[in-house]
């Protein structure tokens, strides 16, 4: 279910910004106050792309930065679709639905933050820390230099960042749970940690999997191809597992993307 309160709606969004942000990404800036105002960290919206009228689903989008003013998405011309929102310019219109779905809870008052990302997945890692009172340690990996960003904005925030790329182009060589695992060999913590996950499958699993060994909380942000976004299509299904071990689908898009780790099952 969508976060009480925050009754999903459907609004033109004026483009402010649609610009390149770092590589073959970019940072669509919207002036949607209707919207933006109420989205809680972890939530999306579900973009109209305009000009594709032989394509009628909206495209989810992760929530890079929302307040009053502004709402912020990070993306990556992949196809079609993203790259006739690359072309929309400042000042055009846009359609956009939202918020939709759960965002990530709040840190434990008891427990150290680990945000742990792949590739873009840092975007609601990074609305994330914006409203986290006491930084914590960021662990960001990705294929080459290219792929990692954020870096310097949560450095401004004060948090502790870990670079892995699998090239060895910036940072760390090799894959960001190797950064992991070694950290939690050699950090001495004096309250457990609660990690915060956004990104592929394979990392999502291998936190997730590392959570539930060791007792530790941990929230996994599901990357699902969503149709409506309203729970209405069940195109992105996910198996959970419930307190008594019964196991049951649930909708990525409205009773998540975020899920604690302990519930998923992975196939």
């Amino acid at each position: 279910m969508t976060e009480a309160g925050l009754k999903p709606e459907i609004a033109t969004a004026r483009v402010l910004s649609n610009a390149a942000y770092s590589g073959e990404y970019r940072e669509l800036r919207l002036d949607v106050t209707s919207i933006s105002g109420r989205v809680k960290p972890g939530q999306f919206v579900h973009v109209r792309v305009p000009g594709l009228s032989d394509r009628v689903l909206r495209r989810p989008f992760s929530v890079f930065h929302a307040d009053m003013d502004v709402l912020c998405v990070l993306y990556k011309v992949v196809g079609q679709g993203t790259e006739v929102l690359a072309s929309v310019e400042k000042g055009g219109n846009i359609s956009v639905l939202g918020p939709l779905g759960n965002g990530f809870p709040p840190v434990d008052e008891s427990a150290f933050p680990v945000l742990v990302a792949g590739g873009y997945g840092v975007a609601p890692l990074c609305f994330f820390a914006e409203h986290t009172a006491a930084p914590g340690v960021l662990f960001v990996g990705g294929a080459t230099a290219s792929d990692i960003l954020c870096v310097e904005r949560f450095e401004k925030m004060g948090w502790d960042v870990h670079v892995t790329t699998e090239d060895g182009s910036m940072g760390q060589r090799g894959l960001v749970t190797d950064a992991l695992d070694e950290w939690l060999g050699e950090c001495e913590l004096d309250r457990p940690p609660e990690f915060f996950v956004c990104g592929p499958d394979g990392l999502l699993r291998a936190i997730g999997e590392r959570c539930v060994l060791q007792g530790w909380k941990g929230s996994l942000s599901l990357d699902k191809h969503m149709g409506c976004g309203l729970g209405a299509c069940l195109a992105c299904v996910q198996r959970l597992r419930g307190p008594n071990g019964e196991e049951f689908w649930a909708r990525v898009c409205k009773d998540g993307p975020v899920f604690d780790a302990e519930k998923v099952v992975w196939q």
